[in-house]
């Protein structure tokens, strides 16, 4: 279903939207994509880090909030299916992590897994995107960030998504790409319009947990601490016009069979994205 045209008051007000990373918790973002849809804002530009990237490229492809929405959970709904694509996504054999998992600790290539799990209808390019779209990702052989806005969608986007131990690197042109979330979590400094919105999903502490987390759970939760005192410095020296932030705390990294929950958690944002507008708008 294609965007609705936009209904922003004046034509000189714009809209730009950054999708941060923070796994799971980036289901999130739907709400605030719905929200969108139903004022009828339609955003000039988007940008997008690891989960904000994957549903942010399927946003610029033209799938609505409520496609994407009724797309994740029917996914979802069929647990031995996504089990499934995730096995013809893995890298190699999963008993390898047993005796080269110093040498390959990734288990799932990230070109393959969006071919699983992407809605079959998007594009191949950038150039073919409804609204134009920046995925940010590491270059790892500079220690730089590397956004891409040109070219093949999927090498860009899993790149972006590359987390180190759970998703392999992925080797775009020159550059070797992992996870964004290692440079710009929240990339609301790539976009500009009269109005930029900057959904942050990293999340906070949880202090209701008193268990040691598991080996993998640390490393992801880790990352996470990581991306949250990037953003947090980054807000330091420059703010969004909007920064929306959802009660999603009690989430993990790969909480997705808890998608109804997350997107639930986040609905108070529907209210909060048109308040804040109206606001902004005056």
């Amino acid at each position: 279903m294609p965007h609705k045209k936009s209904v922003v008051p004046s034509s000189n007000k714009s809209v730009a939207l950054a999708l941060g990373a923070g796994g799971a918790r980036g289901l999130a973002h739907i709400v605030v994509l719905e929200a969108l849809d139903e004022l009828g804002v339609v955003p000039v530009v988007l940008a997008g880090t690891s989960m904000g990237a994957v549903l942010g490229a399927v946003y610029a492809a033209g799938f609505s909030g409520k496609d994407i929405r009724q797309y994740l959970l029917n996914l979802l709904r069929d647990k031995p299916d996504v089990m499934a694509r995730l096995l013809r996504a893995r890298v190699g054999r999963f008993s390898d992590l047993l005796t080269r998992f110093l040498s390959n600790p990734a288990l799932l290539d990230g070109e393959v897994f969006l071919e699983q799990f992407w809605p079959r209808a998007m594009p191949q390019t950038f150039e073919t995107l409804k609204i134009p779209f920046i995925a940010v990702a590491t270059d790892f052989l500079s220690h730089s960030p590397a956004y891409v806005n040109t070219g093949p969608l999927i090498p860009a986007v899993a790149g972006s998504m590359a987390i180190p131990g759970l998703i392999k690197p992925v080797a775009h042109q020159t550059q070797v790409l992992i996870d964004g979330g290692a440079v710009n979590p929240l990339p609301f400094d790539l976009v500009k319009a009269e109005c930029v919105i900057a959904v942050d999903v990293t999340g906070g502490p949880n202090g209701q947990r008193v268990k040691a987390p598991e080996p993998f759970e640390a490393m992801l939760g880790a990352a996470q601490i990581m991306q949250g005192a990037i953003t947090r410095e980054k807000l330091k020296s420059g703010q969004p016009d909007i920064l929306l932030r959802p009660h999603i705390d009690q989430f993990k990294a790969l909480d997705f069979f808890q998608a109804r929950e997350i997107l639930k958690s986040a609905e108070p944002l529907r209210d909060e994205v048109k308040r804040a507008l109206e606001k902004h708008w005056g």
